[in-house]
């Protein structure tokens, strides 16, 4: 229908002047007309759009009414389209033959002639108000149905499934949506049949939740699980709205299941995921801050180290002019006076153990120099068990669990086995009434830790059933001179010394302790297929060994007392010694022409140190030996294939350094006079 045309007047009168005169009134009134000049036509013009139609009779009688009448048959719903039939006899009563007519039609009114200009007009506005109504019921029609399909649309985007209930929540009629999501026909849905598609657990509190939505005439929500047609449990989240009368009461509801089975999951699997989460940003926490405590650790453990290695460096230094000059005294008036003798061998003895003091800060410091070769621990163990029972007494029971075929380690068997004599003493000293101690060996194919060599170890276990340690205590016990022994049963050295020896030998250190259940303290050490050459050993008898010949040495040293004690330690065995502050007057002395059999060296000097001066003297002198004496017993870069000889040193030392320098085949050994 062709929108501007919907209001004018289609007049078929095809003979006389009835057409020309009602198109003249109608004009008049504001009226557009169209004169249709056959019956075709005028179905036409009502196809193309029409307020109303004035027909004569005579027109309809003469002609086939087959196209009005299937045209009228098929016109919308809302329309009925009005008809002014004008007639010379007026209505039916009075003109039976426009009976056929009015079975046809319809909506028709009767204008008999002669017609006086008002009654036309009358019936002509008549029908054009009747046509309006049905205009505006089309589009309400049309309006409700947009309606409908925006809603069925909406329904559709949120794959939700249609359905309506009476006021008291009964279902009715067909439930197409229903029955496609149910496989309830509309007799297993009638009534509160729809109850039995839902899930025996969620039937009362449905009904519960429907009541008090229908008693408070408010919107229902609610979710439940449906079984749906193929069997399937699924879950849907309802919503109905109720529909209200004039009077305010609920008509019915219409309701709309969405399926959010697949969206309950995700949300419990978002929240699964929100704790999995959140437990690992905790232990993600929980290992950082393991992680920094341990850096902090370990920082503050190499500080101390540092500051061990500095310290033990000079301390070294200053023992040894102390432990020259009393070696010399010993053998000098110690057979003369008992008295004298005694009290220097006590200060030698106390000499010896500052030594030993010094030995163990610089394992902690991971500075000493060691011997290490290929050991086999089954041996070195087996060798150790007279002098471990009879460290830790009768009252303590030893098992030594040792299987067969374990790999060799590399290790310095003399540091390693003070260190084991270390652990097992303190495992004595914490089980005071007596108890248990067990030393295990194992073979380990992974490194115990990550920044480790993935390569084999051995692991030495030394587990007593002793008092234990508390956390706190446990934390501190690799710590230098920390004890909690009574003053004068140790130095608070030994767990240290141990823990510096596994690290300098590339293994792994581990304590683990429970109050009342005892400790257990764990050394890895790498397994190795060979073995470096074994070093030269200090003297350690007191045994002087007589030199070979006289030989003329260059000793250097920067600090002064060092240097006067071993220049006096050289002179007493019958060797000339020529001194020297640092290694640039030591050069200079060589230039100007000096010949010397030997250059005895300190390490640690300013400008150029001992390793320098060697390196010069091997381009210049390459057949001059040169032994260097240090206290720093680290590794001093640059120091190796050189000879080396620790501090403090006593005159059997260095005399039997000097003979396997220069002469090793031919030392020869006699008892130095007043030895302890």
């Amino acid at each position: 229908m062709i929108p501007h045309l919907s209001e004018r007047a289609l007049i078929l009168a095809p003979h006389g002047r009835d057409a020309q005169v009602a198109s003249a009134i109608l004009a008049e009134a504001s009226i557009r007309c169209f004169a249709s000049p056959s019956l075709d036509t005028l179905v036409a013009g009502m196809e193309a759009g029409a307020g109303f139609a004035l027909v004569t009779e005579e027109s309809l009688l003469e002609a086939s009414l087959r196209p009005l009448s299937d045209w009228l048959e098929a016109q919308p719903e809302w329309s009925d389209f009005p008809f002014i039939l004008v007639t010379r006899r007026g209505g039916i009563e009075r003109n039976p033959a426009s009976a056929r007519l009015l079975a046809v039609l319809g909506n028709v009114t009767f204008l008999e002639r002669p017609f006086h200009p008002t009654t036309l007009v009358s019936l002509a506005k008549s029908a054009l108000r009747g046509r309006r109504r049905q205009y505006e019921a089309r589009a309400r029609l049309a309006a409700l149905y947009d309606s409908e399909q925006r809603f069925r649309a909406a329904v559709q985007a949120v794959q939700g499934v249609l359905w309506t209930n009476n006021a008291q929540g009964e279902m009715e009629g067909e439930q197409a949506d229903w029955a496609g999501l149910t496989g309830q026909d509309t007799a297993d849905s009638a009534g509160f049949g729809w109850v039995k598609a839902l899930h025996p657990d969620d039937v009362q509190p449905t009904l519960a939740a429907w009541e008090k939505a229908r008693a408070e005439q408010r919107i229902f929500k609610f979710e439940h699980r449906l079984r749906t047609r193929d069997g399937a449990w699924r879950t849907f989240s309802v919503r109905a709205i109720p529909a209200f009368d004039r009077g305010g009461q609920i008509r019915e509801w219409v309701g709309v299941h969405t399926d959010v089975t697949d969206q309950r999951a995700t949300e419990q699997s978002l929240r699964d995921l929100t704790a999995t989460l959140e437990q690992r940003v905790i232990e993600e926490a929980a290992a950082r801050e393991d992680a920094t405590t341990k850096l902090h650790e370990a920082q503050k453990l190499e500080t101390i180290g540092q500051l061990t290695g500095g310290v033990a460096h000079d301390f070294n230094n200053l023992l040894m002019p102390i432990t020259g000059a009393l070696d010399m005294l010993q053998r000098r008036f110690g057979g003369d006076d008992e008295r004298a003798a005694r009290l220097i061998t006590n200060a030698l003895q106390s000499a010896e153990r500052a030594k030993i003091l010094v030995q163990r800060l610089l394992g902690f410091a991971r500075r000493q120099s060691l011997e290490t070769q290929a050991v086999e621990l089954a041996a070195l163990l087996d060798g150790m068990r007279d002098l471990i029972k009879s460290s830790v007494g009768p009252t303590i029971v030893l098992r030594a669990e040792f299987p067969a075929d374990l790999p060799q380690v590399l290790a310095d068997p003399h540091q390693l086995e003070l260190a084991i004599l270390n652990l097992c003493v303190n495992a004595r000293d914490a089980m005071p009434k007596g108890g248990t101690l067990v030393i295990e060996l194992s073979s380990m194919a992974s490194a115990p830790t990550p920044d480790l060599p993935g390569t084999g170890y051995v692991r030495i276990a030394v587990t007593d059933t002793g008092m234990g340690m508390d956390r706190e205590t446990l934390a501190r016990a690799v710590e230098p001179f920390f004890s909690t022994k009574e003053t004068g049963r140790g130095t608070g050295l030994g767990l240290s010394m141990v823990h510096g020896l596994a690290g300098q030998l590339g293994g792994h250190f581990a304590i683990d302790s429970t109050p009342g259940v005892g400790t257990r303290v764990e050394l890895w050490l790498p397994v190795t297929a060979s073995a470096p050459l074994a070093l030269r050993r200090d003297a350690d008898d007191g045994r002087v060994p007589t030199p070979a010949r006289p030989l003329d040495v260059l000793l250097v040293d920067d600090e002064q007392l060092v240097r006067d004690g071993t220049a006096a330690m050289l002179r007493e065995l019958g060797h000339g010694v020529v001194e020297a502050s640092g290694a640039g007057e030591a050069l200079e002395k060589l230039r100007d022409g000096l010949s010397v059999d030997l250059v005895v060296t300190d390490y640690k000097m300013p400008r150029m140190d001992g390793a320098e001066l060697a390196r010069h003297l091997r381009l210049s002198r390459p057949d001059l030996p040169v032994l260097l004496i240090t206290g720093y017993s680290g590794h001093a870069e640059g120091t190796r294939g050189l000879a080396r000889l620790g501090k403090p040193f006593r005159q059997a030392d260095i005399a039997m350094a000097i003979e396997e320098l220069v002469q090793p085949k031919q030392m020869q050994t006699v008892p130095a006079s007043g030895a302890a």
